[in-house]
């Protein structure tokens, strides 16, 4: 399908997206355009979804190549200086990779979708337009796996029943194929989220029988290949939380790879990982433009380290370090490295810590800080360091004293001791050359929730420790009016560039 370069008019702000103009059930363009006002494309953006009026997952039914929000984004961000806002509106349709789906309703009638609105009633969602279509495939062959195997789904209120919830995850990893067939041709990951302890539970069977249904009819020999791998997560607990801490591999391949941001990435299940994984290609593109070649990395609310992985791989880092709070990326992170091309060799480490305490420990000692909070932002602690930055530079440009010297302090701290032992270290370890007082230089902030972000930016500029210099939007989740963020910082105040003197100004002069 072609791009289509639609005109933009004067009175909107200079917003440069990419457009799809029709949805057809099994296409997938890559195309860029300007971005058209409201009207001009409200038909050929529709989300024409038959589950629209009854299903949570969207809120807006026209334009989905632009979000009301970026009206919003924009004015926002030429407030603080920055009048090149751009917004990638990526791919509107099959965009989703991840899905998490309640599972309920009767074996003759299972339900497999997503809650009503401020309800815990399941809405049926086979046609899903936002999916990608391997996955309602595999959701219509679990249907029937339930159906002919009499799988009971869960019921809440009784507490009974075998199946909860279940996750399917794409991955278009197969470089068997030509670059522009692997995205049509992913195959899913399903999780079968099963209510019991374990594998030796009295319905462990059911769980083996329906796990090799799916296996038989859609796995790597089966006449149309759409599985890639079976999983098992145990979870018996009466609240709302979908997944236990129990995960077992049953069918399939065990490894599951995606490529994103120039590198090969693991993930594991119980891991968390983007579901439109083209948009999230796109801005890691875009992010990588905005570190220099050689530089030192701090990254936070890493996960299992895509991001910084991403930049030692692209930008030959002379160092990198991500800091985790969950101790459970820590797995995908070690596979993730040893796919790392052969020709990056700067310092990598993880580290499982929480950013909140002491993080200016974090920041000092680096050239750029990359920072990918949940949807409440930033932790308060971070942002006073992140604040108080030129303070902190001078305290550590004093001459040490004898009391700093490491061969007198012995760490004993048993707390301390562990979280270095849940860390991880490749290649030199360079923190003891790492220049202590270099300030970070460059602060990159990836946001997933607008509201939140706001804020952040706000305090960020107040006292012009830093300054907004570059701002760019990505439709991650068409169909609702959220946005992802990737704004760029740069440390101290904006300087503001001397106008040049027109020629009649220059004959007044004289």
């Amino acid at each position: 399908m072609s791009p289509h370069l639609l005109s933009f008019p004067a009175s909107y702000p200079v917003i440069n997206c990419r457009v799809l103009t029709a949805p057809p059930p099994r296409s997938f363009p890559s195309t860029s355009a300007s971005l058209p006002p409201l009207s001009s494309s409200s038909s050929s953006s529709a989300l024409q979804c038959p589950h629209f009026e009854s299903c949570s997952g969207c809120s807006h039914e026209l334009n989905l190549h632009r979000p009301v929000v970026v009206d919003e984004a924009a004015d926002f961000f030429k407030s603080f200086g920055v009048s090149d806002f751009t917004f990638d509106s990526c791919r509107l349709w099959e965009w989703r990779c991840r899905a998490k789906l309640a599972v309920r309703g009767s074996s003759l009638n299972p339900l497999i979708g997503l809650y009503e609105e401020g309800t815990h009633n399941v809405v049926d969602i086979p046609q899903c337009k936002a999916h990608h279509p391997n996955i309602n495939a595999c959701v219509e062959l679990l249907r029937k796996g339930i159906r002919q195997l009499n799988i009971e789904p869960y019921d809440e209120d009784q507490w009974t029943g075998d199946l909860r919830y279940v996750l399917m995850a794409v991955t278009t990893y197969n470089t068997s194929l030509p670059a522009s067939e692997r995205y049509r041709n992913g195959r899913v990951q399903v999780s079968l989220v099963w209510n019991s302890r374990n594998e030796k539970s009295t319905n462990a069977e059911k769980l083996n029988e329906l796990a090799s249904f799916l296996w038989r009819n859609g796995g790597s020999k089966s006449k149309v290949p759409l599985i890639h791998s079976v999983w098992a997560n145990f979870q018996t607990s009466t609240n709302n939380v979908i997944f236990g801490n129990r995960w077992r591999h049953l069918l399939g391949e065990r490894e599951f790879w995606e490529n994103v941001g120039g590198i090969d990435v693991s993930v594991d299940p119980s891991s968390f990982a983007q579901a439109n994984t083209q948009a999230f290609e796109n801005l890691l593109r875009k992010l990588q433009k905005y570190v220099p070649y050689g530089a030192s990395v701090t990254d936070l609310y890493a996960g299992a380290g895509v991001i910084g992985l991403s930049l030692a791989a692209t930008r030959k880092c002379r160092s990198v370090k991500c800091v985790e709070i969950n101790k459970e990326s820590k797995q995908s992170f070690e596979k993730t490295v040893e796919r790392l091309p052969k020709l990056v060799d700067g310092s990598i480490s993880w580290h499982q810590a929480d950013t909140s305490v002491k993080p200016s420990s974090w920041l000092m000692g680096s050239d750029v800080v990359v920072v990918d909070p949940p949807r409440k932002g930033l932790e308060p602690s971070l942002i006073d360091a992140l604040q108080t930055i030129a303070s902190v530079e001078r305290k550590e440009r004093r001459p040490p004293s004898e009391s700093d010297s490491p061969e007198d302090k012995e760490e004993k701290r048993p707390w301390i001791l562990r979280a270095r032992e849940a860390s991880v270290q490749v290649g030199k370890d360079l923190s003891s050359e790492t220049n202590k007082q270099l300030v970070p230089k460059t602060l990159i902030y990836i946001s997933c929730g607008w509201e939140s972000f706001k804020e952040d930016c706000k305090a960020l500029v107040a006292n012009k420790a830093w300054h907004l210099e570059k701002a760019h939007g990505f439709n991650f989740f068409p169909g609702t009016r959220s946005i992802e963020v990737l704004a760029i910082f740069k440390r101290g105040p904006r300087v503001q560039l001397k106008k040049k003197k027109t020629k009649k100004e220059k004959k007044k002069r004289l």
